[in-house]
């Protein structure tokens, strides 16, 4: 029964694991969006969205300007979209 309601709750989901840098972090992740249009267009429609916030699961997030801190680890953080630089998609290996 688990299996099916976490199914449920993913099945009308994309994921997709990328980079996002901003002026003082870059943070590895997987972000989400509604099954709604084409996957490739993922990225870009977190982007262009009305939203403000976008939440970042299972995350690594390293100081951008203090190199020699810890990488710390979150498996959740919510980013303002008006401090994202880059966002990419990346591989399980990057």
């Amino acid at each position: 029964m688990a299996d099916e309601k976490l199914e449920s709750l993913t099945s009308g989901v994309w994921s997709e694991r990328v980079l996002i840098i901003t002026n003082d972090y870059e943070i590895k992740g997987i972000v989400f969006m509604p099954k709604v249009g084409k996957r490739n267009r993922l990225i870009s429609d977190i982007l262009n969205s009305t939203k403000s916030f976008i939440a970042v699961k299972n995350c690594s997030l390293e100081y951008r300007l203090l190199k020699d801190r810890d990488i710390e680890h979150y498996e959740f953080l919510q980013l303002n979209l008006n401090s994202v630089i880059l966002m990419r998609p990346i591989g399980r290996d990057e």
